[in-house]
């Protein structure tokens, strides 16, 4: 039997229990930008090699046409959809962060939300409240787990997505707070992925997990599965298994007036979002100072210390690994003046491993925000230019507009060649609680068949 006085049966039953009604309008009006954001990366994502590798070899195995697929014309089961969606999604590291657990909390949550939304048809208003309620859980479960999860090597996004996914999925299945507590114990037992597959295809796949096992959890919870009386904070429950020191407090501190999900932020940069700083102060030295790359000497960056953790990677060679290499980012933000999806592909890889990648000396302090560095660069004629970013474009205190958003949809859709109106797709995103069948969202983000 469940302990209800818990903290994984209140969080639970908060799950279950919560109505649209009970979140504040601020809430859903963040909820709804992360869906515009994550839409945007889907599109972006869609057409990667690591999704195409997943759709052929899930595609045979597919028992119905009942789901879409971002930016393709395949239609599969719901369970193939949320792997394939959020493997999309995710692969260019360029959709939101969570920035106090540097999880990603939509790709998964979306993904399995509009995979059964397609399935079962449902209003607008449940998907966007399951939206809510799984964005939150996997942030609060990430809390529990920060910050000894991620430095030990757990990919977050997958690892805790999972119960995002599980949750918002049993929201839309109506679970009740024990079920849903049955849903949280099949999640924990598939929970996985590895920070050592950031830069490869593997990364992509545990985070396709995540959300089809999300999906499949809430399924077997509705049907009968059981699991342990406390899955979380058991003695060998998840959060001790999976941290060294976990808070099962933050589970449940401040839950319902405190939204983990509405400080949801999104990148400007398709990088990891430690590196976002680093991009913004050499945009200003390029364009404020002129500092070209061959100007430069050497390099030091200060920063928190998974700027250097995650992003030393000077001899990197493909697109994918680009994205988290300071080293690649600084020498092609200089060569070309921008940081968009081409600044991060194979092409600009060479391009920067030709050209010469800066030394660089990395200076941790632990403590400091995330989106924040400081940089002092020392060029070959004997200046040193210094660039200090407080609040880095995309971070919580510098954060995108809806304009902007908009733009970053638009954009994905240009790169992919989606021909269709983003403007509708992006009309009914933001007037999602009011659609009578929230799956024609989906369609409207699919090539048609």
């Amino acid at each position: 039997m469940h302990d209800p006085s818990s903290a994984e049966a209140e969080l639970a039953r908060f799950a279950a229990d919560l109505q649209i009604g009970d979140i504040p309008g601020p809430v859903l009006d963040e909820a709804k930008r992360s869906l515009v954001n994550i839409f945007a990366t889907a599109l972006a994502g869609s057409r990667e090699p690591a999704v195409e590798v997943a759709v052929r070899t899930l595609l045979p195995f597919s028992s119905r046409a009942e789901a879409s697929l971002a930016g393709r014309s395949e239609r599969v089961d719901a369970p193939t959809a949320a792997f394939v969606n959020a493997m999309g999604a995710n692969v260019f590291d360029f959709d939101d962060t969570h920035e106090a657990t540097i999880i990603h909390p939509a790709a998964t949550v979306f993904a399995s939300l509009f995979a059964h939304a397609e399935t079962a048809r449902l209003t607008g208003a449940q998907v966007l409240k399951g939206f809510v309620i799984g964005g939150e859980i996997e942030c609060r479960i990430g809390n529990a787990l920060t910050p000894y999860h991620y430095a030990r090597g757990w990919h977050i996004t997958s690892t805790c997505g999972v119960f995002g996914a599980a949750a918002g999925t049993g929201s839309l299945l109506g679970l009740s707070g024990e079920e849903m507590l049955e849903a949280f114990s099949a999640a924990a037992v598939q929970s996985s992925g590895l920070v050592e597959g950031l830069g490869t295809m593997a990364k992509s796949i545990s985070v396709g997990g995540a959300a089809r096992n999300g999906l499949l959890s809430a399924l077997l919870a509705r049907d009968g599965l059981t699991g342990p009386a406390a899955p979380l904070t058991g003695e060998r429950g998840y959060l001790k298994v999976y941290a060294d020191d976990p808070s099962p407090t933050a589970l449940t501190d401040g839950l319902g007036s405190e939204w983990e999900i509405a400080r949801n932020t999104y990148k400007p940069y398709p990088v990891g979002v430690v590196l976002n700083p680093v991009i913004d102060a050499c945009l200003l030295l390029r364009e404020e100072d002129g500092l070209k790359l061959e100007d430069i000497e050497a390099m030091e960056v200060t920063g928190h210390p998974l700027l250097r953790q995650r992003t030393d990677r000077a001899e990197v060679d493909t697109g994918r690994a680009t994205q988290v290499s300071a080293q690649h980012a600084i020498a092609i933000v200089l060569l070309r003046g921008r940081a968009g999806l081409a600044e991060f592909s194979d092409e600009a890889a060479a391009e920067t491993l030709k050209a010469g990648r800066p030394k660089l000396a990395f200076h941790d302090e632990p403590g400091r925000d995330i989106a924040s560095i400081d940089l002092l660069v020392r060029t070959r004629d004997g200046r040193e230019l210094k660039r200090e970013i407080r609040a880095a474009l995309g971070s919580a205190r510098n954060p995108l507009s809806n304009a902007q958003l908009e733009a970053k949809l638009a954009d994905a859709a240009r790169l992919v060649g989606f021909a269709r109106d983003t403007r509708r797709l992006a009309e009914a995103i933001w007037n999602i609680d009011t659609a009578e069948d929230a799956g024609e969202i989906m369609r409207l983000a699919a090539l048609a068949s």
